[in-house]
């Protein structure tokens, strides 16, 4: 191999840099264009007309939005915790222990969720809530959570089992070997060191409830709406400025949730 094409690089193709710029301009164009929008004094989404915060001050003061965030806020949290709680079992199952027939089988169910088209998931999830609705005679948001949960343990998974990959095994044996037990080396060793791993499935897992859709419009119960089912009613009647602001907040919240997430799992020095 010559030294010319030891140094190709993906970027000498010709047009590259072209094609990969419409590609970011027709991801990125369109988010840009609604924040820009969320600030229009003019109630036309058409229409600029000048600055304002006057939709964010609106949004803030509906009570519907009001009620959909705090609905979201408790779903995707408490979804978020027993998500990770389920997946630091399951990934401590499946690293913290010699390989064993079926484990190639155990990974691909927990991740299938990851593959399978959301609206399956919705449906079966439905079925199985619809059924316990009818047993139980409860309607409350615990069903929501449960499928939430449900939904987000794959997400909260991978992060947690690359987490316990990553560590060294070596100071946990050396525990066992000062005489501590089981519980005392998850306590003071496993569980330090797996806790940014944690940290960001947790996080992971927490974006992916708020923003849900799907799964939150096939399980809920009347007057359960989230902030994204909020908005999507809005949607179907007219497109207002105020919409605009919420995707604009709901966007910032969710940027900032990743920007901490790749902090968290980014590797130190």
């Amino acid at each position: 191999m010559n030294s010319r094409t030891s140094h190709f690089r993906t970027a000498d193709i010709p047009g590259f840099s072209s094609v990969a710029m419409l590609v970011f301009a027709a991801l990125y164009a369109p988010i840009i264009v609604l924040v820009i929008y969320s600030f229009n004094a003019s109630p036309s989404v058409a229409e600029w007309s000048g600055f304002t915060l006057d939709w964010y001050v609106k949004a803030a003061q509906n009570d519907q939005v009001v009620n959909a965030t705090i609905n979201s806020l408790i779903v995707a949290t408490s979804a978020a915790v027993i998500a990770t709680a389920v997946a630091t079992l399951a990934a401590l199952g499946t690293t913290r222990r010699a390989r064993y027939r079926g484990i190639t089988a155990i990974y691909a169910a927990i991740n299938q969720p990851l593959m399978v088209p959301e609206v399956v998931t919705a449906v079966a999830l439905l079925v199985v809530t619809a059924a316990l609705k009818k047993a139980t005679g409860y309607t409350g948001l615990g069903y929501l959570i449960l499928a939430h949960a449900a939904f987000c343990i794959p997400f909260a998974y991978l992060p947690i089992r690359a987490r316990l990959e990553g560590m060294d095994l070596s100071l946990e044996t050396a525990a066992a070997d000062l005489y501590a037990s089981d519980w005392q080396v998850f306590r003071h060793v496993t569980l330090p060191l797996l806790a940014p791993g944690m940290l960001a499935g947790g996080m992971l897992a927490f974006v992916t409830s708020f923003d849900d859709v799907v799964i939150t419009e096939f399980i809920k119960s009347p007057g359960q709406d989230t902030l994204p089912t909020y908005m999507l009613g809005q949607l179907r009647r007219a497109m207002t400025p105020d919409v605009n602001a919420i995707s604009t907040a709901l966007m910032a919240v969710t940027i900032v949730l990743l920007f901490l997430f790749f902090l968290i799992t980014r590797k130190k020095s």
